[in-house]
């Protein structure tokens, strides 16, 4: 179990996540079309695994415009933006707001993603949401970088996630 907080009160979730050097769990999420997206898709690409609680709040919207500004810059990579929120939401938050270099996923069907890489709140108002989070993958799917936010109304270190793809 990992502590985090929010507003500054503990808060906990599955564990921690992947270790830098080990090769990233599979996952199956759902695209904004309703289709299934599986890391595999993205093989041969570094990835940038953007995870947060809900697109419909200041700090997550925030990463995934930074996220989307950043990933028109890099080559052989994606940003793939991950939470709880329906496809319905992610597609109009997109819309909305002219995101379209990152890729927005849901783990809206079975919450195993949240399982997998041990990002799912355990308690609190955020319990069985996701932890802001940021994972980043070499080409070859394994883990160069993590990041779990400590205060989940804090934004991820993005110079710090976008030095490691520069390193992968």
């Amino acid at each position: 179990m990992a502590t985090v907080t929010l507003k500054g009160n503990e808060i906990h979730t599955l564990g921690s996540l992947p270790e830098v050097g080990s090769k990233a769990p599979d996952f199956k999420l759902t695209k904004t079309d309703l289709s299934t997206a599986s890391l595999s898709d993205y093989s041969g690409k570094k990835v940038v695994l953007n995870v947060f609680p809900s697109v419909d709040t200041g700090t997550c919207a925030q990463s995934v415009r930074q996220f989307n500004e950043e990933a028109a810059e890099l080559d052989n990579t994606v940003v793939l933006c991950i939470s709880k929120d329906l496809p319905f939401a992610q597609a109009r938050f997109c819309g909305a707001e002219g995101i379209s270099n990152v890729d927005m996923l849901s783990d809206f069907r079975d919450g195993s993603f949240g399982k997998d890489y041990s990002v799912e709140f355990t308690d609190g108002p955020l319990n069985s949401l996701l932890s802001r989070s940021v994972i980043v993958l070499d080409s070859d799917g394994k883990v160069v970088y993590t990041e779990q936010v400590s205060e989940t109304v804090d934004e991820p270190n993005y110079k710090a996630a976008l030095e490691a793809l520069f390193d992968a």
